[in-house]
């Protein structure tokens, strides 16, 4: 499903891609991915007053897990289409919730889950969400070592190695100072500002020599930003 992993929500847990339950499919089952192309994020928030912790499913899979009230798990990069949504009671697979078919575009979304367990309005609201880009990085500095990079304080990226490529992360659009340490590092060994426009996706190239040798002293280690498309329309539900 392309489903990134290894995330914990407040009180909750997202799963890692392949972590099922009862995991009976075949590889023909899978969706069909594209690496090279950004796909749509999803997150969920729960904010039924009376209703219990909560996993969420999609398609089957089982992505988060015990999520309580006032909680939003972090996003979750998905393929766009249609999916089933299905929300249940923490640990108890036969009290449904909600379940519902639900479409997602190449956009960033939230899927908040309102109303009332017991009295039978529980839904989920589901919201685009404005401001954000995707983006990712391929270490490409032959010299450099593994490499953190930050998005002004914010670490997107961690212990990235030469020839490393990323899945894309969501930034806030606009203004961003990024910043590339050696991994586990606190100092910046380039740094430079970037304006990121909503709703395009992105990838950052760390290119260039750390030390450049002498017959090549102006090729630096910089990241060189491409624009990899627009992400595509909102979708809808």
């Amino acid at each position: 499903m392309g489903i990134a992993g290894g995330l914990t929500a407040a009180g909750g847990t997202v799963l890692a891609a392949g972590e099922h339950e009862h995991d009976e499919r075949s590889t023909a089952d899978e969706k069909p991915t594209d690496d090279m192309a950004p796909g749509a994020a999803v997150r969920i928030a729960h904010f039924s007053p009376d209703a219990p912790n909560v996993d969420v499913y999609i398609d089957d899979d089982r992505v988060l897990a015990d999520v309580a009230y006032g909680d939003v798990s972090p996003y979750l990069e998905i393929e766009p289409g249609t999916y089933t949504v299905t929300i249940t009671a923490a640990g108890d697979r036969e009290t449904v919730a909600f379940e519902g078919e639900v479409t997602f575009g190449a956009a960033f979304y939230t899927v908040a889950a309102i109303g009332e367990f017991g009295a039978d309005t529980f839904q989920p609201a589901v919201l685009v969400d404005a401001g954000s880009v995707l983006v990712r990085l391929v270490h490409a500095s032959p010299d450099a070592p593994a490499v953190d990079v930050y998005a002004d304080d914010t670490l997107l990226f961690e212990d990235v190695s030469f020839t490393d490529s990323t899945d894309y992360v969501p930034v806030p659009a606009g203004q961003n100072t990024l910043s590339v340490r050696p991994t586990g590092g606190t100092e910046a060994v380039a740094s430079f500002d970037v304006t990121l426009e909503r709703g395009i996706a992105y990838t950052g190239y760390a290119i260039g020599y750390l030390e450049p040798p002498t017959d090549v002293a102006d090729r630096e280690l910089t990241v060189e930003v491409t624009v990899d498309g627009p992400m595509a329309d909102d979708g809808g539900t």
